[in-house]
């Protein structure tokens, strides 16, 4: 029992952390977007076609998680977002128009939750390149 309680406390307390991090404004745009998707709509102005432009979902937490663009001929691409630590996102995955995936990103940060690699890998698992990102102080 006591080993659970530990476990348990440790648990809430990251989580606690990972949530105090977050602005105030950032909270208040998540508690406003929880389970909310948002769509764009267009009309074409000549044959007064209406068609879906944009649409964006949000998690229980208010963090996207998807995001899709469309055209009047259905879609242009797609983007699914996957959260970790902190709340930072550590996976993107890039679908093309006919939905499958194009391009995988993976994220790494460092204690202050500053993005240090992104890591393109190409669908099949095979690393295309990394990006490496650098904090200079003036």
């Amino acid at each position: 029992m006591r080993k659970f309680l530990l476990t348990l406390a440790v648990v809430l307390g990251a989580a606690f952390s990972a949530h105090a991090q977050l602005s105030d404004a950032t909270l208040q745009k998540r508690e406003a977007h929880r389970n909310m998707t948002i769509k764009e709509w267009n009309t074409d102005a000549k044959s007064k076609t209406r068609f879906m432009d944009h649409m964006t979902r949000y998690d229980s937490d208010g963090r996207k998680v998807e995001e899709a663009e469309y055209t009047q001929y259905g879609l242009k691409w797609r983007e699914t977002y996957e959260y970790g630590e902190n709340d930072k996102i550590v996976k993107e995955v890039v679908y093309n128009e006919k939905n499958k995936p194009e391009l995988i990103r993976k994220y790494e940060y460092d204690a202050s939750n500053r993005k240090l690699k992104q890591y393109n890998y190409a669908p099949n698992g095979k690393l295309l390149h990394t990006k490496v990102f650098e904090y200079l102080v003036n």
